[in-house]
Formats: C-alpha cells, structure tokens, sequence
C-alpha cells in the first residue's frame, strides 16, 4: 500500500509505550506485535491479515536504548472501526516478550485522525478568513453595502394609488407595519421584514387608511414627537392593533437588527395605549363628594375601605383593621379614602402627611386638628 492511500484511509492512530528489559531492535519488536498476537482475536483481526488487505498501515517503531534497557513507541494506523480498533490496542497489552527480552507494551492514547484535521481546518478557515478581512479595503466596503443597497432598492415595491413605498409582502401579508418614510421601510428590508407600508409623512394616505381595515395593523413609528404625530393621525383615521416605538429619540431607519426585533416583540396592543394615556375628564367637586357618598354607601356594613385615585378609580380595596397600615404606604395616586368605619385623629394625620385630599366614612371621632388641604366627609 502506498503511502498516500494509507494517509486517506487512516481514521485512527494506536498510540502504545514498550519497555524490554534488555537491548531490542525494530525488527524484534514488529515481530513480536505480529507474533504474540496471532491467534489470539479472531481471523477477522488477525494483524498480518489486517495489512495485507490495508485495514491496517504500516507499524512505525521508534526505540531508545539507555543502560541495558530498551523502550520505545508504537504507532500503528488503524481504519477499522473504533471497536476493532479498541481490541486490537488492547491485544498489544498481552505481549510478554519482545526477542530475548522480557518486555511490556501499554497503550498511550487512540487518537481519532478526523477529529485532529478537523480541527487543522477549522484553525486554518480562521486564518484564511482573517487573512480575506484583512484585505478588505476601506472601497470594498463601500461597494458591499452599495451592492446590498440596490439589492434592498430593488425589492422594494410600491402600495395604492399614492405609490408609497412598501415591502413586498404587504399585498398579500395578513399582518402590515406601518412606518414613517422610504427609508424606514428600507432599513426593515435588510433584515428581511418585507410587509412595512411608509405614510410619507403626518397625513395619512386614504390607501393606508382604508389597507388597515382589511389588514392585523402595527403602528411601528420614531421614538421622537413626530411618531407621536402620526400615531395620533393614524389612531384617528385607520384601524390600529398593535403599536411600537423606536427607542428614545432614535428613528426606525436607524435601528440595528436587534433593536428591531425587540421594537417588535414588545409592541402593546392599542388598547393598553388608551388606558395609559386617556383619562377620564374630572369631574367637579360637588359631583365628586356626591359621588364619594354613594360609594360610601356602596361598601356600607362590609368592614372594608376603597383607596381612589383624582378620577375616582378604585386603586385598591382594603380592610378596615389594616386601612393605618396602608395610608402609610399610600402613594401620590391616592387622592381619596372611603371606608365602612369612623375617622380617627390618627387616619387624619397620615392622610395629610400623604397629601390625600379626601377622608369619607360613616362617623368621625375626637378630630381636634382639621387640616385646611383635607376633605371629611361623614
């Protein structure tokens, strides 16, 4: 066998140790491998069989001799299967003798050739890919992104009558974004998000206005008061499911993949915009005592208390034992306290001390300090 077709064949290497107690040769220590082996396994892992059809290589020996003693190493060059080669590593531990010596074989390592080169070319693409990068140029650059730009410029597509810049996906997506301008729509085209429509600026297209109708909608605007604009010009002439922001004072055409991906994972559904932002109108404050009253007796003969909010939104309810506890821990939402019980001194104080505008329950006892900012209500 060649010594090419044994490099190409070869999956493991048997690395073993021999000691002999006196000086032996090469020779002496090949015949031994072959010798005290033979007849030992099967004919199927007979040694000389095993090379002769170059299952096996050539066994490389390498010997030292120092003060009367001998050892060395064995290489042998296995392409049989990892099993066969296991038995046929540990069949050198039976050797005895090598020659006139008293000798002993103990294996090293059985080392798997692929795994080794697989790692040669693995350091090796690192080096030549460093190597491409190196040489890279400045221009290169350059036209890459030119390259990828037109790339980008040629799938986009046009929406409606107004021909607004669009994904390609927008016709037939069941779910749109609708963003600011071409670019916007652009920069989500590189990260292939293909189903973004632009508005062109703060008057919404009737085309865009009528698409979010038929289509599940996110408003996907710049983190600046000009996406608060449109996002109010849309949310008032289309329908809107879905809406997200850009991050703060950023624009959705500067945005680097990740930001967009968490942009979108984070979008809020529309109606969580309503409930942050629209609050009710106040009403005035002889309608809100009428109404802290009725409240009032609402919760008549239940032992419990509402803590309110300026448009007398129940912020929690509590009871009456624990109500001293819970205006400690008040916070400056809370703008009014109703309760089935009666109002101490001490509720009075730690109202004030919490600025809330107003105590309301059924009685009031021994209040000998009436603060000026403070509503009772009895």
């Amino acid at each position: 066998m060649g010594k090419g077709e044994e490099l190409t064949t070869t999956k493991y290497l048997i690395h073993a140790q021999i000691n002999a107690n006196g000086i032996v040769e090469k020779p002496d220590v090949v015949g031994a491998v072959f010798g005290q082996t033979e007849g030992l396994l099967s004919e199927d892992l007979d040694l000389r069989e095993l090379q002769k059809t170059g299952r096996i290589g050539r066994i490389k020996v390498d010997m030292t001799s120092q003060g009367g003693r001998a050892k060395g190493e064995i290489v042998i060059p296995s392409s049989l299967d990892r099993i066969e080669t296991a038995i046929l590593a540990a069949s050198l531990e039976t050797i005895t003798r090598v020659g006139p010596c008293e000798a002993g074989i103990g294996v090293l390592k059985v080392e798997d050739v692929r795994a080794v080169k697989r790692q040669q070319v693995v350091e090796r693409a690192k080096e030549i890919y460093k190597g491409m990068m190196d040489k890279v140029s400045p221009e290169s650059v350059k036209m890459i992104e030119e390259i990828k730009e037109s790339m980008r410029i040629h799938e986009i597509s046009e929406y409606g009558e107004e021909r607004l810049p669009a994904g390609p996906s927008v016709h037939t997506s069941d779910a749109i974004l609708v963003v600011e301008g071409r670019s916007d729509v652009l920069n989500l085209l590189k990260y292939g998000i293909k189903n973004a429509v632009a508005v062109e600026g703060v008057n919404i297209p009737k085309s865009v206005a009528a698409l979010t109708k038929e289509k599940t909608v996110t408003a996907f605007v710049d983190g600046d008061r000009g996406g608060e604009l449109i996002l109010k010009e849309l949310l008032q002439v289309g329908e809107v499911d879905y809406v997200t922001r850009a991050p703060k004072g950023k624009e959705v055409e500067d945005l680097e993949k990740d930001e967009v991906l968490i942009a979108l994972r984070d979008k809020a559904p529309v109606e969580q915009l309503f409930k942050n932002k629209v609050s009710k109108p106040k009403p005035r404050v002889e309608d809100k005592v009428k109404l802290l009253k009725n409240i009032l007796n609402d919760i008549k003969g239940s032992g419990t208390g509402e803590v309110l909010d300026d448009t007398l939104n129940i912020l929690k309810e509590v009871k009456v034992e624990n109500l001293y506890e819970e205006l400690k821990n008040a916070d400056e939402k809370t703008y009014a306290v109703v309760f089935d019980g009666i109002i101490s001194q001490r509720l009075v104080d730690v109202a004030v001390e919490k600025g809330i505008k107003n105590l309301v329950a059924f009685n009031s006892s021994n209040i000998t300090k009436k603060p000026r900012d403070l509503r009772i209500i009895t």
